[in-house]
């Protein structure tokens, strides 16, 4: 049977994991979805998250034959991904969240900058005390950076990663989680104000090596995956910004479909 793998995102912002993902496993088939129509989740209730996680990862498996689905939304990942996954127990739905906080969990005193409900729902301070009962753990909520990621006004971010950086820094910290797939389309902007000995975390520079070793170890996955090295880019709502980074990205051969869920 000829599956894809399946990458789901509140918006644009795991683009660029999807990205990083296909650049360290090209030969596999890709399909993702960007709930460009409801960004962004990070305000919503987490009732609201997981009804519409579940609908993306439905459309996924059923629609587009995903043998396995990444949810590239901290804030999914974080109030959604354990109830979809006992919904779909015979189905594979893995999340972003847990390979930053094992990245996290290298460092004592750690930041992380998150959407409201990512920083609302403290999973990022639990998954790292888990793994480091010594790590402290502080966080910051960036709430304007999706909206201006996702409305291309990057120039514009610099002020607002100042201010929601500031307490963090203030506390020493060593290592930096950017807790939202849309932060690392900044990345270039937070290394302006994050000091050069502090070590940033980045999911797009994480996930792939730890989707390609979880692979490894489900042949059984592996199987069922088609290979012919394509990308199918779907929207629930088609952005000016979107068209522009799945073109600069993917070339203009990624096809780009407007869907309803």
């Amino acid at each position: 049977m000829q599956m894809r793998i399946g990458i789901f995102d509140s918006g644009l912002g795991g683009l660029l994991v999807a990205k990083a993902i296909r650049k360290a496993m090209p030969e596999y088939d890709y399909v993702y979805l960007g709930d460009t129509k409801r960004v962004p989740y990070g305000n919503r209730s987490q009732e609201i998250v997981f009804e519409f996680t579940k609908e993306a990862v439905d459309y996924l498996f059923e629609k587009e034959d995903c043998a396995i689905v990444i949810i590239a939304c901290n804030t999914a990942s974080a109030r959604a991904l354990r109830r979809i996954q006992k919904e779909y127990p015979d189905r594979k739905v893995l999340g972003v969240l847990i390979p930053a906080a094992e990245e996290a969990a290298k460092f004592y005193r750690i930041g992380v900058l998150g959407t409201v409900g990512t920083i609302n729902s403290n999973t990022f301070p639990k998954e790292i005390k888990k793994l480091n009962k010594k790590a402290i753990v502080f966080q910051n909520p960036a709430p304007m950076l999706v909206p201006l990621v996702e409305n291309g006004e990057i120039k514009m971010a610099g002020n607002f990663i100042k201010k929601y950086l500031t307490p963090l820094l203030s506390k020493k910290i060593e290592a930096l989680v950017l807790g939202c797939t849309h932060y690392p389309i900044l990345k270039n902007e937070f290394k302006k104000y994050v000091p050069k000995d502090v070590r940033i975390i980045s999911q797009d520079e994480i996930v792939p090596k730890k989707l390609k070793d979880y692979l490894a170890r489900h042949p059984e996955i592996t199987e069922k995956l088609s290979k012919k090295k394509s990308i199918k880019i779907l929207v629930t709502d088609k952005t000016k910004n979107m068209e522009v980074l799945a073109k600069k990205w993917f070339g203009s051969s990624s096809k780009m479909s407007l869907i309803e869920i």
